[in-house]
């Protein structure tokens, strides 16, 4: 994994020079690309990792995960469009744990379950708010047009301050209490200030497609290659891509269906983001199952 963190430091600070010669249209039509590649593709496999995590009563398990994906699409699009701003709240704090835990769940896997929990949540939600706090015009109109609450600007530095004194009080504890977190604490530090950096230079989209893509989906593939098929290699991608392929596909067309049909109604918010949240809440189930069978 440390190549790979040497490699996505070149990549992000790649897309930063890509930031400073290409217009924000380009970057907001590459960054959308990014996200629906890589970024969908790397939650289109929940049906073979849970095959993998349960292997008896394939058939009845297919089943099941997929009422529970058609009940998740129901209830997000129903919760977004009566309580949006419960349903965002929600999406928020679960896509912030989905971030801390890919990267902190190898370091912190003996921990106690709840502080493990706590932190890897701290830690996904500082990335967000980092982007919220350097794009907050923009944060507070997406969230305006889809909730009705106009947030002060204020209000996402703030949070980033009460999250960042929670995270250093935590950090301090882990610090003298495990010797392993020592090491690997200086590098999620630098880490945070590259994302810093990427997040204040960039666009928003840019910004978080160069975190997305870079930082979270590819190497979630690439653990979710190692538990499926042993190691991480090219044919192995293949077979990885190919299990995923149709969901994959899915995904697209009915994100392209929501845009298309709904692009000038207000209703469109709700169904976009309950269609996101449908692929993420089961995907994090999924992945932590995943990460409890390694």
């Amino acid at each position: 994994m440390q190549k790979y963190s040497n490699f996505a430091i070149v990549a992000s600070f790649l897309g930063l020079w890509i930031n400073s010669f290409f217009s924000n249209e380009f970057q907001l039509i590459v960054g959308f690309i990014l996200i629906l590649s890589f970024g969908i593709l790397h939650g289109a496999n929940d049906l073979a990792l849970i095959k993998n995590v349960n292997p008896n009563n394939k058939v009845q398990n297919f089943y099941k995960i997929l009422l529970y994906y058609v009940i998740i699409v129901i209830t997000g699009a129903t919760l977004f469009y009566i309580i949006p701003w419960l349903a965002l709240t929600l999406f928020i704090i679960i896509s912030g744990y989905h971030f801390g835990e890919q990267q902190w769940n190898e370091q912190l896997k003996t921990e106690a379950k709840w502080v493990k929990f706590v932190y890897e949540i701290l830690y996904g939600l500082i990335i967000l708010f980092l982007i919220f706090t350097f794009h907050a015009t923009e944060v507070q109109k997406i969230i305006l047009a889809i909730t009705g609450i106009e947030v002060p600007n204020f209000a996402f530095l703030l949070i980033l301050k009460i999250l960042l004194s929670l995270f250093t009080l935590m950090s301090i504890f882990f610090y003298f209490e495990i010797e392993r977190f020592k090491n690997y604490f200086f590098k999620e530090l630098f880490y945070l200030f590259v994302f810093s950096i990427i997040f204040k230079v960039s666009t928003l989209i840019w910004g978080f497609a160069l975190y997305f893509i870079f930082w979270h989906s590819i190497p979630s593939i690439m653990d979710q290659i190692t538990f499926l098929f042993g190691n991480v290699n090219f044919n192995n991608f293949k077979l990885y891509f190919r299990s995923a392929f149709i969901y994959w596909i899915v995904s697209l067309l009915g994100i392209a269906i929501f845009y298309f049909i709904f692009k000038d109604q207000k209703i469109f918010n709700a169904l976009f983001f309950s269609f996101l949240a449908s692929i993420t809440f089961p995907h994090v189930v999924v992945i932590v199952k995943m990460f409890g069978k390694k």
